[in-house]
């Protein structure tokens, strides 16, 4: 029986996928095997001998302390891709809110008084309108910076509006590339994107090589007017650079999803309360990528989109599987099949592989092992884990 520990209100469509005859879920869930989060703030508090895996039920893991999980054994899934759509069709809300007087517009009729009849009201209407005109998006230039999972979906959106779709991202995976649309343009740099776009969207994860990447000096290759929408995080962009840029006009908006107490009381922001990913449909996506990746994990050894380990599946075999957890230091393997083989245990299938500063094993083999089999793996040097799955 697995026991998985729930942080945050998790959609029943992923919690039913976890078999009650195989799994214990909830809240108070002690020694358990995973934890399954949202937003909750993780800590090694969090750490049980047991705890084997993570599961966060979004893409980003900035409230998880992933290097030190890492160091424990302890893999940290999310689920990219999940969320998409629901962020994408915000970015386009967002693409209209920056370029019509929806807000202001919106607003003024509110405080219009609800003494005025209709005639008068309609009359007010047609005179005051003009001071809300905006432009539309066809035939403007977008450029997406990050063409992951949703910036690859905002391109092809703003492709069917008719809009002019620049690209670029230097980390993108040769799968990924595969999924764009033709007709968005390569960049070679971040500069010569910003330098052509009248509105940049962002759509990057919160690294030390992103951290304030819309710099001052980055930022004075905008377009005067042009706009800038941040869907990423708010540490992606130079608070104080922001502001200025707002000031002097070299940006004539900017939205987001992460709001600042900086950025409260400047009315060419639009500060969204981080709800890009908060419709039914993408936490129920969310919640079901992340059940049935812990369920795979916990069952079969196998990881798929884990932020700290490896990806690796292996077709279970008819006899026993051993998963191995060590640091990823010479001559472990060698280590690992020696007690095998003075155990007399026919290794059927395995497979190894590597991620940074940790290794991860599965090995099938005919005969279940004892525990003394298991502590001799666990007593090597450098071994973080070991356990029959």
């Amino acid at each position: 029986m697995y026991k998985i520990q729930t942080f945050n209100q998790i959609s029943e469509k992923g919690l039913v996928r976890f078999t009650k005859q195989d799994y214990q879920v909830s809240p108070e869930e002690e020694n358990a095997d995973a934890i399954l989060v949202r937003s909750q703030k993780l800590s090694m508090d969090n750490i049980n001998g047991n705890l084997k895996a993570v599961a966060r039920a979004g893409a980003g893991t900035n409230n998880i302390p992933v290097e030190a999980y890492t160091q424990e054994g302890i893999v940290v899934f999310n689920t990219p891709g999940a969320n998409a759509n629901a962020v994408k069709e915000l970015v386009l809300c967002s693409l209209l809110l920056s370029s019509r007087g929806i807000l202001p517009g919106t607003n003024w009729v509110n405080e219009q008084s609800s003494d005025l009849d209709a005639s008068a009201l309609s009359k007010l209407v047609e005179a005051e309108k003009k001071k809300f005109k905006g432009t539309e998006l066809k035939g403007k230039t977008l450029g997406v910076v990050g063409l992951g999972a949703i910036g690859a979906m905002v391109a092809d959106a703003a492709l069917q509006l008719g809009m002019k779709v620049l690209g670029y991202d230097p980390a993108i995976s040769v799968d990924a590339a595969w999924r764009l649309a033709h007709q968005i343009e390569k960049q070679e740099n971040l500069t010569s994107l910003i330098s052509r776009s009248d509105f940049v969207t962002l759509h990057l994860p919160v690294l030390e090589s992103t951290r304030n990447l819309i710099d001052r000096k980055v930022i004075n290759y905008f377009k005067s007017g042009a706009v800038l929408l941040n869907f990423s995080r708010d540490a992606i962009v130079d608070e104080e650079a922001l502001t200025d840029a707002l000031g002097n006009g070299r940006l004539s908006r900017y939205i987001t999803d992460f709001p600042t107490p900086g950025l409260l009381d400047n009315d060419k922001a639009i500060l969204m309360p981080h709800i890009g990913a908060s419709t039914e449909e993408a936490e129920e996506n969310c919640a079901i990528m992340a059940v049935d990746q812990l369920r795979d994990f916990l069952e079969n050894g196998n990881i798929r989109n884990a932020v700290n380990f490896p990806t690796l599946t292996l077709e279970k075999s008819s006899g026993y599987r051993i998963a191995i957890i060590n640091e990823n230091v010479p001559k472990m393997l060698g280590q690992i099949l020696s007690i095998l083989a003075d155990k007399d245990i026919n290794i059927i299938d395995m497979l190894n592989k590597s991620r940074d500063s940790i290794a991860y094993n599965l090995i099938d083999i005919e005969s279940e092992p004892d525990n003394e089999t298991l502590e001799d793996i666990r007593a090597i040097e450098h071994v973080i884990k070991a356990w029959v799955i």
